[in-house]
């Protein structure tokens, strides 16, 4: 995944550029370095936002339809986590509209246009660091789901009994 790359390439530029404390050897290279991070973690993150929800919720769905004996007892966690870090970007995202709608009457500099997007995305970052280090989560219960049998029905529905559909459209009356 790009996210986790994105995560290797960091901690490996950190552990370069930080003493032994973890503070940086360069305050404002370290934290140029950090705000193309959050850049390069907001990008990889969008593809896979525009479907989040539906991604969140056919998982809840596959979660609650298993075996007991397939569930992994880390995912109601993962996927509460998820969504709230779905939660806060969306609102984070909804906050950056509203800035920059503002911006069209207040005219920021260029700088403050930047300063104002890196701290939207150092804000995200913990939230974008859920997605990056749990949303595997996803795909684990997706998979499982296909190797978990289907539940057996308890009861078939006698046909007698259901009620009948009465068309209400006209191209289905004839």
């Amino acid at each position: 995944m790009q996210s986790e790359m994105i995560l290797a390439s960091w901690d490996s530029y950190s552990e370069k550029h930080t003493d032994a404390d973890g503070w940086p050897h360069d305050e404002e290279s370290y934290g140029w370095r950090k705000v193309q991070r959050d850049v390069q973690t907001w990008r990889a993150f969008e593809p896979v936002r525009r479907s989040a929800r539906d991604l969140l919720a056919t998982a809840a769905f596959q979660f609650r339809h298993m075996a007991a004996s397939d569930l992994d007892s880390r995912w109601p966690w993962q996927l509460s986590e998820l969504t709230k870090a779905l939660d806060r970007l969306e609102a984070l995202r909804d906050e950056w509209a509203k800035t920059r709608e503002a911006g069209r009457f207040s005219r920021p500099t260029r700088e403050q246009f930047i300063d104002a997007l890196a701290e939207r995305n150092a804000e995200a970052w913990s939230e974008l660091d859920t997605w990056a280090t749990q949303g595997r989560a996803l795909l684990d219960v997706h998979f499982a789901a296909f190797k978990s049998p289907a539940p057996a029905p308890t009861k078939v529905p006698d046909p007698s009994l259901m009620p009948t559909v009465t068309a209400t459209c006209p191209a289905m009356r004839r």
